[in-house]
C-alpha cells in the first residue's frame, strides 16, 4: 500500500512541473499562438478563442510573413502537421488461439499507428480558409478529410460556404462548433460510443461529401448541409454511395453565456436517400456543453440525445437511440484532467440468445495527461452492462491506453 501511494504522489508531482511547450500544429505555426489559445482543457476541444478561429474560416494570420498582392493574401508557406496516435486495446472478446502470432484485442492489441495523419490547413485569402487531412488509414486513398469554407462578414453576422469531404467524421464534419460528439474527430473523450449518443447511433459518423451553408452570430450558428455518403462524388464506389447530395442535414445551436459558463446547445436533424440504391437515412440529436471553472479548475459538462427515426435500411446504425451525461475536470491546468460519463442506450440489433432485451448501460472513466501541449496520454475505461448481453457474452468492458502527438 505504501508503494502505491508513492507512486501515486509520484505521478502528481511529476504533473505539477510538467513543461507547457508551445505545440506546433498547422494553425499553431499560422497564428504564431500555443496550442492552449484555441483549445479548452486538452485537444480537440475548443475554446471560446478556437470557435472563432474557426468560424472565420481559418484565415486569422500572427506573426507569420504574408505573399501579398491584388486580390491575393496567403502565407508564405503551406503550414503542415502531422498527427500520431498509437493505442493499446484490450476488451474481454474472445482472443487468439495460444502461439498464434497475431493478437485481438481480446488478448490485449497494440495498434500502432490508430492513426497516423498528415494536415495541410490555413489561410487561401482573406475570406477563405482550408483544411486537408491525409491519413495513412484512409480507405479513399491519400485524402480523409477536406474542407474550404468561404467567408462572407457582414459584421455581426458571419455566412459561410463550406464545401467538405472526410471517410469517417460524419454530416457535421462541414461546420461545427461543439465537442459532444456531434462530429466524430471533435470529441472529449476516446471511448467516443461510450461517451456520446451522436457517436452510438452513428448521426455523428460516417463517409460523407456535402455543401454546408453556415450563418453565425454571437447568440448561435444554423448549418444548412446537402450532402451524400460518398468520400469522392466523381467516383464514389460501386454499390457504396451515389454521387448526388441528395441528402438534407440541419445543425441549430444557441452559444449563450450564463455567468462565466459558455454554453451550446443545440439540436441535429439528418435525412434523405443516401447509396447506389437509395436507402433512407435519419437520425435526430439534441446536445448540451457548458464550459466554466469549479474551483478555479476548467469544468466541461456535456450531455447528448439521439435517436434513429426509421429501423430498416438506415444509413446510420439502424435502430439505435440513447442519452448520456458527461463531466471532465481538470485536476491540474493544462497538465490533467479526469472525466467520466454514462450512457445509456437501445442497441437495435437482434437479441442474442440467451438474453432478455436490447437495452445497454455503459460507465466511462477518463484521464489525459498532457506532457506537453501536443503530446498526450490518455487512458479510458469503459464498463458496459445490461439485457442486451446473453448471460456469456463478452464486449462488456473496453480499456485503452492512447499516445497522441501533434507536430
Amino acid at each position: 500500500m505504501k508503494k502505491i501511494v508513492l507512486s501515486i504522489a509520484g505521478v502528481m508531482a511529476a504533473a505539477a512541473f510538467a513543461p507547457e511547450a508551445s505545440a506546433v500544429p498547422s494553425f499553431a505555426r499560422q497564428t504564431g499562438m500555443a496550442c492552449n489559445a484555441c483549445h479548452q482543457q486538452h485537444y480537440p476541444v475548443l475554446n471560446g478563442f478556437g470557435q472563432a478561429f474557426k468560424a472565420a474560416g481559418y484565415t486569422m494570420m500572427g506573426a507569420q510573413e504574408k505573399v501579398e498582392g491584388e486580390h491575393l493574401s496567403i502565407p508564405n508557406v503551406l503550414n503542415a502537421s502531422m498527427l500520431l496516435k498509437a493505442r493499446y486495446v484490450k476488451d474481454d472478446t474472445a482472443g487468439a488461439l495460444p502461439g498464434a502470432n497475431t493478437n485481438t484485442t481480446g488478448n490485449g492489441q497494440w495498434q500502432i499507428p490508430d492513426e497516423f495523419s498528415l494536415f495541410f490547413g490555413g489561410r487561401v485569402a482573406e475570406n477563405i480558409g482550408f483544411m486537408f487531412e491525409g491519413n495513412t488509414a484512409s480507405p479513399s486513398g491519400l485524402v480523409a478529410g477536406f474542407k474550404m469554407p468561404i467567408v462572407f462578414d457582414l459584421g455581426s453576422a458571419k455566412l459561410l460556404a463550406v464545401p467538405y469531404l472526410t471517410d469517417a467524421l460524419g454530416v457535421g464534419y462541414g461546420f461545427e462548433q461543439s465537442s459532444t460528439g456531434a462530429v466524430r474527430g471533435v470529441r472529449w473523450a476516446e471511448h467516443r460510443t461510450d461517451i456520446s449518443a451522436q457517436q452510438f447511433t452513428g448521426i455523428g459518423a460516417g463517409a460523407t461529401t456535402g455543401l454546408a451553408f453556415v450563418a453565425i452570430n454571437d447568440m448561435g450558428y444554423i448549418n444548412f448541409s446537402k450532402w451524400t455518403n460518398a468520400v469522392n462524388l466523381a467516383n464514389p464506389g460501386a454499390g457504396a454511395a451515389n454521387n448526388k447530395l441528395s441528402g438534407n442535414y440541419v445543425r441549430i445551436s444557441a452559444t449563450p453565456t450564463v455567468g462565466d459558463w459558455a454554453m451550446n446547445i443545440g439540436a441535429q436533424f439528418a435525412s434523405g436517400n443516401v447509396g447506389a440504391v437509395p436507402t433512407p437515412a435519419r437520425a435526430t440529436a439534441l446536445d448540451f456543453q457548458a464550459q466554466g471553472q469549479a474551483a478555479g479548475k476548467d469544468l466541461s459538462v456535456y450531455a447528448t440525445y439521439a435517436k434513429n427515426d426509421n429501423t430498416v435500411g438506415n444509413y446510420f446504425a439502424a435502430g439505435r437511440k440513447a442519452w448520456s451525461l458527461g463531466a471532465d475536470y481538470s485536476v491540474i491546468p493544462h497538465v490533467l484532467h479526469i472525466g467520466a460519463a454514462y450512457l445509456n442506450g437501445t442497441t437495435g440489433a437482434a437479441i442474442p440468445a440467451g438474453a432478455t432485451g436490447t437495452n445497454l448501460d455503459s460507465i466511462t472513466v477518463t484521464a489525459v495527461y498532457d506532457l506537453t501541449q501536443n503530446v498526450a496520454l490518455h487512458v479510458n475505461h469503459s464498463q458496459r452492462s445490461g439485457n442486451s448481453f446473453a448471460p456469456l457474452a463478452t464486449g462488456k468492458q473496453l480499456t485503452t491506453f492512447l499516445l497522441e502527438a501533434a507536430w
